[in-house]
């Protein structure tokens, strides 16, 4: 006689949807055994093991330790010949346990020599028409000859010392190895050509206005350590013009000398401004200082046009220091406005600054410095209060690019003075992401040679934090739209690009030189996996606590992307592993819908199937003991378990109760009327949350989120059971687009009819 308890296991087996064991004749076929695949498993292999520099947590270790360069420069700009000089003194610190036989340095201005091999890496074809300046560029304009001149390398006695330079990465040959704890000094003379960033293009170098006048933007501009770690030694990785830049911090002491008509600022605090600035503009300044609602202008648009008529051949040199920083950039031109406001910060106050020609007025003069003081606010909201004394926003066509304290941002009004509002939305984006850009990586020190997202793409999705707070703090600003039009953050802007050709696409964990889609791999798809965490994952409050944690923890120091992934698990108490690999590690897309929606009716009667399947397995009827069956719409039983509208009517149900259950209780229990079965399919590869949304026969509805943990067990579909006193006439996933879902046509049950061109057309004329 078979117990009770199999009998009944045999019945939940069969409506859990498992197969009876095979007929013992029939031979078993057993597929070959294979390593755990299931996207929930630990990252464990694509993790280094923890040591005593970087812990498993995330955090730095006890022996964690990074190199310091300190420079000393004079630096002198040629306006007529559009030439820079400098002679620089860099005193290396050997912090590492390491004995270094040599140092490497970045010629990062050797990409544009006449020898660089950077253009020869990119494959070219004859295309039937080409705009004339497209073809004179391509095939009539001698190569802009703009690297590095070394003209001495000697040490601090003034001997020569031995140099190799292989493309943009000069080798330094010390008399002797450098042992941990001691330092180096050494001295570097050197020249180049000042790039016209509008035709050559380039990260810095000068545009030439209507008048004659020119603005430059410097950077990259003398030779730099390059950074020498616990995870790679030297980072010594050739700059071939796309990817950017890892760097060691250090002190700074610059003297900049340029035209005495020049306005100028820089990295770092400005030592003789008594010296350079007119009692006007100092006194300007002393109220722009205390002006925390509106910028004060220090040098307007009068003084700015008078002095572009100048051409003065007289120099003027302003002195700078920065104290822990990683590199460092400058912007001057006679024809440069000025203005500054400041910023409340921590206990004290930090300057936003803004430089921009007449030409860029009335937008950068209404916004730009609006824009640098509200991103600011944000950005120190979700990670640390800015620890430098300004963040400068600097007007250069063509160009977004961000340095230590300072920025070069587009955006200009046309002549006729009129603001086009995908000019105006640009420029203010492109602010608060190159101002965001001093946490990610000027402080949290990223390696953006080769990870490119981890300042880019944390820095974008900063970005979209602060683009709508920045809406919210000036609604003027962003009227008539209710929230500011973000570009990049919410999901269903990546949709497209995670979507496209698969032949074309590259996991986030690629070096950003060779990526199809830049701008979407390195920016918009980490910014949109973080916001989805932030949002939809994680929620607000801890995501945001492990955000912060990590910036806290590495600010001033080299993270890899392992100590960010470790740090927010660490942090938050939520596995993330699953999450980091399917939205970094693989191309991998969303795409989950509603695969079917069965309704039941319950029943103390046998069902037909039921006593079928008990019959194949030889059980008598008389041995099953009282049950409570469930009848799909389908089933001949359905219409007479129709008949029972009320669950204490199911007699096995009724039974159990009144002898299992005390009188005072019974009122607790639920008596929902209807069961609904909905198995939800995921045809795409990540697996997320389902973002259920159950509408009900009365128009009420119900949202419940299902964790992505659902899919642990079937990568293909689950299902979920609904008790419920109404029946669910409408079973919709996503509603609110959260998840990046490439296809929405099923996501909705009952189907949607899919419209023709013409209804299509109609209902979108009625909006």
């Amino acid at each position: 006689m078979k117990s009770t308890n199999i009998l009944i296991l045999t019945v939940l087996f069969f409506f859990s949807g498992y197969a009876f064991a095979q007929n013992e004749a029939e031979p078993v076929k057993r597929e070959q055994g294979h390593y755990n695949t299931n996207r929930f498993k630990q990252l464990n292999e694509e993790f280094a093991t923890p040591n005593m520099f970087r812990t498993a947590s995330g955090a730095p270790g006890p022996h964690y330790y990074q190199q310091q360069a300190d420079y000393i420069m004079d630096i002198e700009l040629d306006d007529e010949n559009k030439r820079i000089s400098g002679f620089e003194t860099i005193t290396y610190s050997n912090n590492s346990p390491d004995v270094l036989e040599y140092l490497w340095v970045q010629l990062d201005q050797n990409v544009r020599a006449k020898d660089s091999k950077s253009p020869l890496i990119e494959p070219s074809e004859v295309s039937p028409a080409n705009m004339p300046s497209t073809f004179v560029d391509n095939y009539m304009t001698e190569a802009f000859d703009g690297g590095f001149n070394i003209l001495e390398v000697k040490d601090a006695k003034g001997n020569a010392l031995n140099y190799t330079i292989n493309r943009t990465m000069m080798r330094i040959d010390m008399p002797q190895a450098l042992k941990p704890g001691e330092k180096f000094k050494f001295s570097i003379k050197w020249w180049y050509n000042v790039n016209d960033y509008m035709i050559v293009g380039g990260r810095s170098g000068y545009e030439t206005f209507e008048d004659g006048n020119s603005g430059y933007v410097i950077a990259q501009f003398y030779p730099r350590m390059a950074v020498y770690n616990d995870v790679e030694g030297w980072q010594n990785s050739q700059f071939w013009g796309r990817d950017e830049f890892a760097l060691p911090f250090g002190n700074f002491e610059v003297n900049i000398t340029v035209p005495a008509d020049h306005i100028l600022d820089a990295t770092g605090n400005l030592q003789n401004r008594k010296e350079v600035f007119t009692k006007d503009m100092f006194k300007r300044y002393e109220e722009a200082q205390k002006s925390f609602d509106k910028p004060v202008l220090v040098v307007t648009q009068e003084e700015a046009e008078a002095a572009s008529k100048g051409f003065s051949k007289a120099k003027k040199t302003w002195k700078f220091k920065a104290e822990n920083v990683r590199d460092y950039a400058f912007a001057t031109s006679r024809k440069y406005m000025w203005d500054m406001m400041a910023v409340k910060m921590g206990t004290g106050s930090v300057m936003a600054v803004s430089l921009y020609p007449p030409e860029s007025n009335p937008l950068w003069g209404d916004w730009s410095t609006r824009a640098v003081a509200s991103t600011l606010k944000t950005f120190s909201r979700m990670t640390f209060d800015y620890p430098y004394p300004k963040a400068i926003s600097v007007s250069a066509e063509n160009q977004g690019m961000e340095y230590p304290m300072i920025c070069w941002n587009y955006g200009r009004p046309e002549k006729d003075g009129t603001i086009r509002e995908r000019v105006k939305f640009g420029m203010i984006s492109v602010i608060i992401h190159e101002v965001g850009h001093n946490y990610f990586p000027m402080i949290v020190n990223s390696d953006e040679r080769q990870w490119t997202w981890m300042d880019e793409g944390l820095n974008t999705f900063t970005q979209y934090v602060a683009e709508q707070d920045f809406g919210e703090t000036y609604p003027d600003a962003i009227a008539p739209h209710k929230k500011y039009p973000s570009r990049r953050g919410p999901a269903k802007n990546i949709v497209d690009y995670m979507a496209g050709d698969q032949s074309q696409l590259a996991p986030i964990m690629t070096k950003g030189l060779n990526v199809y889609s830049f701008g979407a791999n390195a920016y918009g798809k980490p910014a949109t996996a973080l916001n989805i965490l932030r949002e939809t994952v994680m929620g607000r409050e801890l995501f945001d606590f492990a955000f912060k944690t990590y910036a806290n923890r590495w600010m001033f120091k080299h993270p890899t992307p392992e100590d960010f992934f470790r740090t927010m698990e660490d942090a938050s108490a939520v596995d993330l592993d699953w999450y980091w690999r399917e939205w970094f590690y693989t191309t991998n897309y969303v795409d989950i819908g509603v695969k079917d929606v069965k309704k039941y009716h319950v029943t103390s009667k046998m069902t037909k199937e039921v006593k079928e399947i008990i019959a194949e397995r030889g059980i008598l009827e008389t041995e099953i003991p009282a049950m409570v069956y469930m009848v799909t719409e389908d089933s001949e039983d359905y219409e007479e378990s129709m008949k029972t509208t009320n669950l204490m009517d199911v007699q096995s149900l009724k039974d159990y109760i009144e002898e299992n259950i005390p009188i005072e209780e019974r009122a607790y229990l639920k008596n929902p009327k209807y069961f609904h079965e909905i198995t939800f399919e995921k045809p795409g590869g990540i697996p997320m949350p389902i973002l259920a949304k159950y509408t009900y026969s009365d128009g009420t509805s119900e949202r419940i989120t299902y964790p992505a943990q659902i899919w642990r067990k079937n990568d293909d579909y689950v299902s979920k059971v609904i008790a419920s006193e109404k029946e669910i006439v409408r079973v919709e996933v996503d509603s609110e687009e959260e998840t990046a879902d490439i296809d929405t046509t099923n996501n909705i049950w009952p189907r949607q009819k899919e419209l023709g061109a013409f209804e299509e057309f109609k209902n979108n004329s009625r909006k």
